[in-house]
């Protein structure tokens, strides 16, 4: 089914496919003020809002009841997960804006309310769709050595990375992690050699959900690590591109935690769907990555 999104304005366009099957999980009173990026490329499109459509039959159970609890998370766990989402990490991506420096060349993000629609919108469109879903069902994959599942989310994810920019991101950061893992305590685990073995490399999310999972970390937790990680890098790009002060920075990092979780928690909904119900399209971002391959003056790889 097709349907018109005003969300789809900022790092996409047009006419966006929705999903029956994989409906984003309820997200209620969500307003978000987008930068619309059609042919024109800088209207500004008022708020929208997304509620709940969904009704539920109201109960009063008689005692305390938990369903779907995530299991309790070990002091070494978490630490694990704060190690890899650290912008520390040796893999490189504090060196890419994925094309946020090339919407600011373009004069479509140009102060700080514009940076944060810009990474909200790009948080919704492209994490929430893509790359956490991928992260979330390759997880469960290493869980159970499950080496084709793995090998069809690699291939999913490297058949869907729209710019050659994108793609060589995805790339490189998936090899420097598993040259990371190579070195550290669970080197022997045979799934490393798995990991090696993706063609044409170990893409991002399914590098990163090997270390999660050798981390001991359940799916939802590794996507909350990897979500994390993507704002901090996008924060601090938003610092040397716009550019913004320290504070601005803090504030849109403030403004993206209170979506992750309700992000992620959509995304584990299309996990649980094979790679052909997810959705990989955001055509302004692509043509703005593509751009930036060949930018004169640039600060970030490309």
């Amino acid at each position: 089914m097709l349907t018109r999104k005003g969300m789809a304005g900022m790092v996409g366009m047009g006419w966006v496919r929705t999903n029956r099957m994989a409906p984003m999980a309820p997200m209620a009173q969500l307003r978000l003020r987008i930068t619309s990026m059609g042919m024109g490329m800088g209207s500004i499109t008022d708020l929208h809002t997304i509620t709940d459509m969904h009704t539920t039959t109201a109960t009063t159970p008689t005692t305390p009841t938990t369903t779907n609890a995530e299991p309790a998370v070990s002091a070494g766990t978490r630490l694990q997960l704060m190690w890899l989402a650290s912008p520390a990490l040796p893999v490189g991506g504090f060196s890419y804006s994925e094309g946020l420096e090339a919407a600011v060349e373009a004069g479509l993000v140009t102060d700080e309310a514009q940076a944060s629609d810009w990474l909200l919108a790009q948080l919704h469109l492209v994490l929430a769709r893509s790359d956490l879903p991928a992260l979330m069902q390759a997880a469960k994959a290493w869980q159970h050595s499950d080496s084709v599942a793995v090998k069809q989310v690699n291939d999913w994810l490297a058949q869907t990375r729209e710019t050659a920019e994108i793609r060589a991101q995805s790339e490189q950061m998936g090899r420097s992690l598993l040259e990371w893992l190579r070195n550290g305590t669970k080197a022997d685990d045979p799934r490393l050699q798995q990991l090696a073995t993706l063609k044409p490399a170990p893409l991002w999310p399914v590098a990163y959900a090997l270390a999660a999972t050798l981390a001991q970390a359940s799916p939802h937790d590794a996507a909350l690590s990897f979500a994390w990680s993507w704002a901090e890098n996008a924060a601090q790009a938003t610092m040397k591109t716009v550019p913004l002060g320290q504070s601005a920075a803090q504030r849109i990092l403030s403004r993206l935690l209170t979506e992750i979780p309700a992000v992620v928690q959509s995304a584990q909904g299309l996990s649980q769907h094979p790679p052909t119900q997810w959705q990989a399209f955001t055509p302004m971002l692509a043509i703005l990555s593509a751009q930036h391959e060949t930018q004169y003056s640039r600060l970030f790889r490309s």
